[in-house]
């Protein structure tokens, strides 16, 4: 099963302590995590690629 690959949002602030990660290298799903808590295993959230879409075009 391939990992997700997570990147900062170009959304999040300059510390690098407090931001969003978004995982769009899987392919049928997009992950999004908050780097606040990276230690522990979650919460992700999971959404499929034309649910992302969705949700992208309705916040732009």
């Amino acid at each position: 099963m391939q990992q997700p690959t997570y990147r900062k949002s170009s959304y999040s602030g300059s510390s690098n302590d407090a931001c969003v990660e978004v995982a769009d290298n899987l392919p049928q799903a997009v992950m999004v995590r908050d780097s606040k808590h990276m230690e522990e295993v979650g919460p992700e959230l999971r959404a499929s690629r034309p649910a992302w879409s969705t949700f992208i075009s309705s916040v732009k």
